[in-house]
């Protein structure tokens, strides 16, 4: 989420004069009750309205008397049938804005759609694709990025009149009109999310918000929504339509003057060359008088409807086009699901080229340290936490909640189960299989009182083994290649190759296959048979077992490498065997 934003120049494309430019296009407002009338009105100043369009055909009377010679239609797909109407300006609720675009875009008409573009980052990702295609306008009612205050709020930002800035807060409060068909968080915010992505030419990496629903159980009244950028700056939105007067305030902290847009108030923009002054290692504040910004007095929305009919005209990209309109849908979606769910962590454009490039796969909710080295083919599921100084190899598939530490060497197509913590000073070789929740430890006599982290001991698990669920390694101990540790077995020496081992402490109760099967009493020449691949094996000399057919090192053909029966089939034949052959 870190993408640069298209910052245009802030007055290119945007007519701020008071004439009125003759249109060359003909454009119908649908849904023209609440704020529709508001379209309607510039429109028709502007020499532009060609249709109306309502499901309330009671409103025709009224339109009829004060736009004469206007159409009125009372379903959207006569505007789309008419050929005279280049383009639409929706007004509607905001679950219907997708599907209405869509329909007219596919029927070759530009689209000016009011906030939020859609209510599904897919629908307003397909709505940018297809405009694209369809070679069509497709511009967003983002309001405020036609406002003459914010237009030179971000001109001084941008010429470095206000220093660094660090910190922006807004407040859009008010008691009126309280919705059904979406939240305050959808109905308020996407114009200061516009802003502030605009104001800062940046996207957010991390996302909080909070609100409460008072008057809907399931319609959230109040949110408070937190951001952090790349750049280090952070700010917040506060909206609520439960709030006794109308406040729409941004705030902007800069390190050499602060500015306040009040859009209730007479001077609009104010600037304040406020400083902090450090006496005696003591931040102390120094006030300065404001500084009122003169500003074009033009109607916001006048300006977004010439630029509206500029675009069409010019065949050119609006300030507030779909892809803006995608960059705050998306905010919002994060900030609703950040409403449930907490904090969100986002990518920026740097972490997403990464991933791109990277061989290797890491789930959203992980997180790998900078530094740490991780081989082609290799997955970091939910939640887990790969350390700086972590070596992973190839292949490997790390579960669900599992930490690997700093300093932690391990080979290629390693398995690690959920709810594993693999500590400093454990060495695990190429296709060790780690259980559910087993533990490896790495100092033998832990205090909490006493710092050890110079002292860890080492812990080697060798080449194929397997730890069992809820087993136990004391540090200090090795794994045999191909041995087999019992489920909740607790190991506190070391485990000769290809051992089975169980028990708390964990003692030696026969021997595995590489197959991870329980080898049977050898035969008269001394030699036991894997069920599943056929393998000779056979105790060379006393608690020293060899595979008499391949090599430990050596890969497992292909043919071998894929299990095709079952642990029950296969010791079920097994038995059916051996019992043949004794009688």
């Amino acid at each position: 989420m870190g993408s640069q934003i298209r910052c245009p120049s802030f007055l290119k494309g945007l007519n701020m004069q008071n004439e009125v430019k003759k249109p060359n296009a003909r454009i119908a407002v649908v849904g023209v009750g609440y704020w529709g009338k508001n379209l309607v009105r510039n429109f028709h100043e502007l020499g532009a309205l060609e249709a109306l369009c309502d499901a309330d055909q009671t409103l025709e009377g009224a339109y009829a008397r004060n736009y004469a010679g206007v159409r009125f239609y009372s379903q959207f797909k006569e505007v789309l049938a008419d050929p005279s109407i280049d383009g639409v300006a929706l007004a509607t609720p905001a679950v219907a804005h997708y599907e209405m675009a869509k329909a007219a875009l596919e029927a070759g008409k530009d689209v000016l759609v009011e906030k939020p573009l859609a209510i599904d980052v897919k629908h307003g990702e397909e709505l940018v694709r297809l405009a694209e295609a369809k070679h069509r306008v497709l511009m967003v009612g983002h309001i405020l990025r036609y406002h003459p205050a914010m237009l030179k709020l971000q001109q001084l930002i941008q010429e470095g009149a206000l220093g660094k800035i660090s910190y922006l807060y807004s407040n859009r409060l008010n008691i009126g009109k309280i919705r059904t068909e979406e939240n305050i968080l959808w109905s308020f915010a996407p114009h200061d999310i516009s802003v502030m992505l605009a104001l800062l030419n940046e996207m957010p990496t991390r996302v909080t918000c909070q609100g409460g629903a008072y008057l809907n159980h399931d319609i959230t009244d109040v949110t408070l929504s937190h951001f952090e950028f790349p750049s280090g700056v952070q700010a917040h939105i506060f909206v609520s339509w439960l709030h006794p007067i109308k406040e729409q305030r941004l705030v902007v902290v800069g390190s050499e003057k602060m500015a306040v847009f009040d859009d209730t108030a007479d001077h609009k923009l104010v600037l304040y060359p406020h400083k902090v002054e450090w006496k005696n290692r003591i931040p102390t504040a120094v006030k300065a008088n404001g500084e009122i910004v003169a500003l074009d007095r033009r109607e916001p929305l006048r300006a977004e409807c010439q630029h509206f009919l500029d675009c069409v005209a010019s065949r050119t990209a609006p300030v507030s086009d779909g892809k803006e309109g995608l960059r705050v849908l998306r905010v919002l979606d994060v900030c609703q699901r950040a409403l449930h769910n907490g904090e969100i962590v986002l990518e920026t454009e740097n972490t997403k080229r990464e991933k791109k490039e990277r061989p290797y796969f890491v789930h959203e909710s992980a997180f790998v340290d900078e530094g740490a080295e991780i081989g082609a083919g290799t997955k970091v599921w939910h939640f887990s936490h790969v350390m700086k100084g972590a070596r992973i190899g190839e292949c490997c598939v790390i579960g669900q909640n599992v930490n690997v530490d700093g300093g932690t060497v391990i080979g290629s197509n390693v398995k690690i189960q959920n709810n594993v913590s693999v500590y400093t000073g454990a060495t695990i070789e190429d296709d060790v299989f780690l259980g559910p929740s087993c533990v490896l430890t790495n100092v033998t006599n832990p205090r909490s009182q006493v710092n050890r982290h110079s002292l860890y001991e080492s812990t080697l698990l060798k080449r194929g083994c397997t730890i069992g669920a809820n087993a136990t390694i004391v540090c200090g101990v090795e794994i045999g290649r191909y041995a087999f540790v019992g489920a909740g077995s607790v190991v506190t020496k070391n485990v000769p190759d290809f051992a089975l081992v169980v028990g708390n402490p964990a003692r030696q109760v026969g021997w595995m296959s590489r197959h991870g099967h329980r080898l049977a009493c050898p035969e008269s020449n001394g030699v036991m048979l894997c069920p599943e691949s056929g393998y000779r094996y056979q105790e060379v000399e006393p608690g020293v077992l060899r595979c008499l057919d391949l090599h430990e090192e050596a890969p497992l053909p292909t043919d071998l490498s894929k299990g095709t029966k079952s642990y029950k089939q296969l010791k079920e034949e097994s038995s059916y065997a051996s019992a043949t052959t004794r009688s």
